[in-house]
């Protein structure tokens, strides 16, 4: 089923993104070198990612369908991420119209890249020929083609691979920017991955290649026309600020509007998503007028500001350092930060709330003293805050910090990942690093944890109760304070009991990588039933051993 595969598919896809994020970066120079292309596209692609596993097992392609275009548009970064978000959707809801969600049939892909070229062109205003929209209507006309033969779906979707990687290939000879720099488009070569790393996932492929001549000789055509060539150049934009941000209107909202008046203050404005939830984008000098114009007519939120003339600098200084086969002598951010976290999905939320770098480790595996200091150096910041997100890897946090001669580092003691969440959204990254650490270390103060796992050997609970190996366990902060012999019911006893201790408001729930979507989100519901006043946000942590940690606010 359509559906299956997509669920089953997109996330490996959207891993070798990110596993190839800064290899797209470095090609970044149109509209302008500020070298996030990758990064940009990695994170839209990763909110889609847990939006897809958030559904319940069996979900339909609608279903799908709706949570693709829900988590592209929230979580698209950038000018390609925006772009790339309504690519997404409107595959996405070609695909809708497949009959009987079975495989799909060349004439179903074909509609569904039709589908993508009339959703995306519609809103780029100014579409440029020699980037991602060029590989994207290049790969539909040879869909169209295609559905006119009589190929295979496997044999068209290897095709359509081949076709992507050619067309990259043909994007200097349509933009002089890129040409002059010696690259392919950054976007288009990031698209072409992903939808390789897609079809090698649907079609079974074990290898990161595809195994078809015909593609390698496409990839092959690609790497030759690139050779980065350092460019100061700030060709792209006269303009120096990157904006982007969520707007909910609350009256009458004309998008053609809005995208003509942000025309008068920048370039590469969107407007993108459906009344009343939309994903603004520009360029521009002037972001205070930008945001004061889009006030007028509803709410802000999640607002990202970048200064591309720093992250082009940037861009330049790590170009020049591999191509002296020499580290990185790219200038210091003022404050980074560094986390430990021990399931995938954790890692992927801390990077998304700003952590730099992220240190694999948790309660049974955790990291030396000499792994937290090389984090702490990979950041490249002059100053470093640590959150150890487990009271056993703290002294080992501090010692790092104490050991540390090249940036001033201090450790906040959160114990658990959520208290991690709760101390980067405290952070401010214009204040100082004293500041900061008091703001994120009251931000934790407020936060109560909950643990639940099963016993791997006899023990005690905090009341004495005895406790037998393969007993759920309910630990609140550190100590066992619940023993029985269901996740769920153990769970929720636990959240009944901090709940009538104090009353929180919010709970932050993560499920291990030992529980399934299914068991889940029926957990969640349960809570919510037993909890009517508590707003539950889950996520999948993925953490080994611990099948749900959760906090309380």
């Amino acid at each position: 089923m359509i559906s299956t595969v997509i669920r089953r598919c997109f996330p490996a896809a959207a891993q070798v993104v990110a596993d190839r994020a800064e290899d797209i970066n470095k090609l970044n120079v149109f509209p302008v070198p500020d070298g996030d292309t990758g990064t940009n596209m990695s994170l839209t692609l990763g909110t889609v990612v847990r939006e897809v596993q958030a559904l319940p097992e069996g979900a339909s392609i609608e279903d799908i369908a709706r949570a693709i275009t829900h988590g592209s548009l929230m979580g698209a970064r950038g000018n390609s991420g925006v772009i790339t978000s309504q690519i997404l959707r409107g595959i996405a809801e070609g695909l809708c119209d497949a009959k009987g969600q079975e495989d799909p049939t060349p004439a179903d892909i074909a509609h569904a890249w039709r589908r993508g070229v009339k959703v995306a062109f519609k809103a780029v205003r100014k579409p440029v020929e020699g980037t991602i929209l060029t590989v994207l209507k290049d790969v539909s006309a040879r869909a169209d083609q295609l559905e006119k033969t009589k190929i295979t779906t496997r044999e068209m979707l290897d095709a359509l691979v081949v076709e992507a990687y050619e067309s990259v290939a043909r994007t200097p000879d349509l933009l002089p920017v890129l040409k002059e720099n010696g690259v392919v488009d950054s976007g288009a070569f990031g698209f072409a991955t992903f939808l390789e790393a897609f079809v090698n996932a649907a079609l079974g492929k074990s290898d990161g290649l595809t195994d078809f001549k015909t593609t390698v000789d496409a990839k092959a055509d690609v790497t030759s026309k690139v050779a980065i060539e350092l460019n100061d150049d700030w060709e792209g934009s006269q303009y120096r600020y990157c904006n982007e941000f969520l707007f909910h209107a609350e009256k009458p909202f004309d998008a053609d509007e809005a995208l003509s008046y942000l025309a008068t203050l920048g370039d590469c404005e969107l407007v993108v998503g459906s009344y009343p939830d939309f994903k603004v984008h520009v360029h521009s000098n002037e972001p205070n007028l930008v945001l004061a114009y889009m006030l007028q007519y509803g709410q802000i939120f999640e607002v990202f500001i970048h200064n591309m003339d720093m992250e082009s600098q940037d861009r330049t200084a790590k170009i020049a350092a591999d191509q002296a086969g020499a580290p990185s002598t790219q200038a210091k951010k003022p404050l980074g930060f560094v986390a430990v976290a021990a399931g995938s999905g954790e890692a992927d939320i801390l990077r998304s709330l700003g952590v730099d770098v992220v240190v694999s480790g948790g309660q049974t595996m955790n990291p030396s003293t000499a792994d937290i200091l090389a984090a702490i150096d990979e950041v490249n910041a002059e100053s470093v805050i640590v959150l150890p997100d487990n009271g056993n890897i703290r002294m080992a946090a501090e010692a790092a910090a104490s050991a540390c001669d090249s940036a001033r580092v201090a450790v906040v003691p959160t114990k658990t990942v959520p208290q991690g969440f709760s101390a980067m959204f405290a952070t401010d990254l214009d204040a100082s690093l004293e500041d900061n650490v008091e703001a994120m270390t009251e931000a934790i103060a407020e936060v109560r944890g909950g643990e639940v796992t099963r016993a791997v050997r006899d023990s005690a609970a905090a009341d004495g109760t005895p406790i037998h190996a393969g007993d759920v366990m309910g630990i609140q902060d550190g100590s066992i304070e619940l023993v029985g012999d269901s996740l769920d019911g153990v769970t929720l006893e636990l959240i009944a009991r901090m709940q009538a201790d104090e009353e929180g408001d919010s709970l932050t729930i993560l499920a291990g990588q030992d529980l399934d979507d299914a068991a889940f989100s029926a957990l969640v519901d349960a809570i919510e039933a037993a909890q009517p006043d508590l707003e539950v946000d889950p996520h999948r942590g993925e953490q080994p051993l611990y099948p749900v940690i959760f906090s309380i606010e």
